[in-house]
């Protein structure tokens, strides 16, 4: 247009011009930035845990917070905003920026591994350590969580108050159900300690999916169990879909319990007929004499985990990878979204020259968003794990590509429990004819959808909004849930019927959080206005 200035239609230039050569881009300036600030990050931590740190004990730190919250509570009721952490945006694993700048902060420096006991199998930990933290510090000891998120950069209380499962949970659950205790601070400023089956057992089965919305983590119990040092890895190649669904299925011990299940077991589906099941077992290893069985597949230099699995479609095979890179294998690529960011990043030449880098810190990427590649970078791109039951995987899979044109695709089984308490918090005990034989639990699974879908790819139309609201309400059909770190699509009554709020607004009102935290859907909702962007975005490519 006539009245365009020159940075108007510099930007109209640049803009494309950086998408189409944004691996380019990221090589040159994100992934070295990324390392600066990631050192300056730990050293920043490292110094203040060292030096800075004012209170030497726990229990001094809790203090603090305690008191922080009770001044909070002496002032005028007009005057008070509502509590969160003083832990910045950027150093969630969220896709979304809670607007902080209208909440009285809380700082929250809570970094240590406090004890471990051995006997009875579980670590008590403050809320700020990293998966990778509590890797390096188990894993010699012959133990690991029995829920460990494959992104290192993930904390122990983001999990416990979000969500998290893992390749472990066929046996155990989502990480809520490792969980044995948890250290609160009230909004009235108490400190309690939340168990099953102690006074507070109604807050304990509300906290996991409240997102910070009905107290402030101070610490919690978790569960271990013992490992060996490498993980006997089996890969199964599946040629029809049907026969994945049935599969997963037998191998979780979802149609018998008493079926000997693996260790660990995932799968990730590349094309409606091509997938690869993965069958880990814990294991010792003769280092001499299988020296050649042996891949740490987190080498700088090694394929992607999910390219490398790929190849073993043809003709399947097996090996030992070591368990801390077993535990962490999706985390140099992100599962597969460094791909979408840097097409020629499994390359030999840039893993053998730049493999090093990666992946770009989340952190970074976070910290370095304005609120303009927010909306824009959300309309081109899908992050997405989603909890439904494992026998409507079929359905599952065909929703998801036909809506979002998208693989790889991420399978991960999981049990649901049926605590047999009546409402239960957020998620609902799984319906009765879904309970294994037996037991009280179902057999659900993670769906992960990940990347910029291929319509956008392909430059075909792309309506986000339609898709990430058909996708919702096909999980409301099916009885699944979304995952909450993610941006959802709902309005507030579609996420009630998606969630049962019935214990957690009882919750709130018991311990005073409907005048100290926001309300959970307040809390997880985007800062954006998803929905209008999306059509937005629509509307430009119309």
């Amino acid at each position: 247009m006539s009245g365009d200035t020159f940075w108007d239609r510099a930007k109209a230039r640049l803009v494309p011009w950086l998408e189409e050569n944004r691996g380019l881009v990221i090589l040159i300036f994100v992934l070295p930035a990324s390392l600066v600030f990631d050192l300056f990050v730990r050293f920043r931590v490292w110094l203040n845990r060292a030096f800075l740190q004012k209170h030497p004990t726990h229990e001094s730190r809790v203090q603090e917070i305690q008191d922080r919250v009770t001044a909070w509570r002496t002032q005028p009721t007009k005057d008070r905003k509502l509590l969160c952490t003083a832990r910045p945006n950027w150093q969630s694993l969220s896709t979304t920026f809670f607007d902080k700048t209208k909440m009285h902060q809380v700082p929250v420096d809570l970094h240590d591994i406090l004890s471990i006991d051995e006997q009875n199998l579980t670590v008590t930990a403050e809320p700020n350590v990293t998966v990778r933290e509590a890797c390096k510090y188990l894993i010699p000891k012959g133990y690991t969580l029995a829920v460990t998120l494959e992104i290192g950069d993930a904390t122990l209380g983001g999990l416990a108050f979000g969500v998290g499962m893992t390749t472990h949970s066929h046996k155990v659950g989502l990480y809520q159900e490792t969980i044995v205790e948890y250290e609160v601070v009230t909004g009235d400023g108490k400190v309690v300690k939340v168990t099953a089956d102690n006074e507070h057992s109604d807050l304990f089965y509300c906290l996991p999916w409240s997102h910070g919305t009905l107290g402030l983590l101070t610490s919690l119990k978790l569960k271990l169990v013992r490992v060996k040092p490498y993980v006997h890895m089996t890969y199964l190649p599946m040629r029809q879909q049907e026969t994945l669904c049935r599969q997963l299925m037998k191998l979780s011990g979802g149609i018998d319990k008493d079926f000997q299940t693996p260790d660990f077991l995932e799968a990730t589906v590349y094309d409606k007929d091509k997938a690869v099941v993965m069958v880990g077992t814990f294991a010792e290893v003769d280092t001499l004499k299988k020296w050649w069985k042996i891949n740490d597949v987190c080498r700088w230099w090694k394929p992607w985990f999910y390219k490398y699995v790929e190849t073993k479609f043809q003709a399947g095979g097996s090996e030992y990878i070591p368990l801390e890179s077993y535990l962490l294998r999706h985390n140099r690529a992100i599962f597969w979204v460094v791909e979408d960011m840097i097409p020629f990043g499994n390359h030999p030449l840039f893993r053998a020259l730049f493999g090093w880098l990666l992946p770009p810190k989340p952190a970074f990427l976070k910290f370095t968003t304005t609120k303009a590649v927010r909306e824009m970078t959300f309309a081109k791109q899908v992050f997405q794990d989603i909890v439904m039951p494992l026998d409507t995987l079929d359905e599952q899979i065909e929703r998801a590509v036909e809506l979002f044109e998208k693989y790889p695709l991420l399978v991960y089984p999981c049990r649901v429990y049926d605590h047999q308490r009546g409402a239960q918090g957020q998620l609902r005990a799984p319906p009765k004819h879904r309970l294994v034989p037996g037991t009280n639990y179902a057999m659900f699974n993670d769906l992960g959808v990940y990347g910029t879908p291929g319509q956008v790819k392909d430059h075909k139309f792309y309506n986000p909004t339609h898709a990430m609201r058909e996708m919702e309400k096909f999980t409301r059909d099916v009885g699944g849930y979304s995952f909450l770190y993610a941006d959802i699509f709902m309005t507030e009554a579609e996420f009630r019927e998606m969630f049962d709020l019935e214990l957690y607004e009882k919750v709130r009102e018991r311990y005073h959080c409907n005048d100290a935290f926001p309300s959970l859907y307040e809390k997880v909702r985007p800062e954006i206005d998803v929905i209008e962007i999306g059509n937005e975005f629509a509307k430009k490519q119309n």
